[in-house]
């Protein structure tokens, strides 16, 4: 059924004089709006087993789609505590709702570029990528990963936003995700099972502001003691009225 809800990894700051070594990939966005996909999930909810194996089915192109799933802390309540939720990302699933009108949060929900989007696993949804991809980006983002000698990474985000009236009012983000994690389900709706997620938040950093050259730079390390193997990071740049995302970008960490 339908879930409805009534309304540290060892990252630090760090600058950019940092040493490194040779080792390091990068990527920047598309000339076109790249879509920022939401899954809002729990392990607490009966229904989202579905919705996590879809999202991790996906065959994923960095210039089509990015994905990512923020796992909520409403349902733990229920008998099984989803140690991947943060009350922080319930934050954010109420704010897109009350930007959007929608007057209650569920689970599994998907959000498209800032809007509910109900029509995940039909032909609506290429329909909707490919509408948005139809739109001018009005922000460029990159990404950077180095490895400094001690085993540490580097993690370098940059933006920058066009004169839009939509861009006045952005933010910038930039996520750390895992892929690969299992979790045996020993209570509450799920029990017995074993759930499998990809592209799920372990950190969310921001909001940013842009400097009044409509430019961002931030970096943060990486520890080496975090299993990188299956991680990445996204920067996506987002209006703070609407809720619309005016860019998305992804970036594996490289091994």
């Amino acid at each position: 059924m339908l879930h409805t809800h009534r309304l540290l990894l060892g990252l630090a700051l760090v600058t950019l004089s940092t040493q490194l070594t040779a080792a390091e990939c990068s990527a920047k966005s598309a000339k076109h709006t790249v879509p920022l996909l939401e899954l809002y999930t729990s392990e607490g909810c009966s229904s989202c087993p579905p919705a996590d194996q879809w999202l991790s089915g996906l065959k994923i192109n960095d210039q089509k789609l990015v994905p990512l799933a923020f796992h909520v802390d409403y349902w733990d309540y229920i008998g099984w505590k989803d140690r991947f939720a943060k009350a922080s990302y319930t934050e954010r699933q109420r704010k897109s709702a009350a930007q959007g009108g929608l007057g209650f949060v569920y689970t599994p929900q998907f959000i498209l570029n800032g809007k509910d989007f109900r029509s995940w696993n039909d032909t609506r949804l290429e329909q909707g990528i490919n509408s948005i991809h139809q739109q001018p980006a009005t922000a460029e983002l990159s990404l950077n990963f180095s490895n400094k000698d001690n085993g540490e990474i580097l993690i370098s985000a940059a933006a920058q936003t066009m004169l839009t009236d939509d861009a006045k009012d952005a933010d910038v983000y930039v996520a750390l995700y895992e892929n690969k994690l299992n979790s045996m389900i020993n209570a509450g709706e799920n029990m017995g099972r074993t759930l499998k997620h990809d592209y799920v938040v372990r950190e969310l950093f921001g909001p940013y502001t842009f400097d009044n050259k409509n430019q961002f730079s931030k970096a943060f390390i990486l520890k080496s003691d975090w299993k990188t193997r299956n991680a990445g990071a996204v920067v996506f740049a987002q209006n703070r009225r609407s809720g619309s995302i005016l860019q998305s970008l992804r970036l594996p960490l490289c091994n």
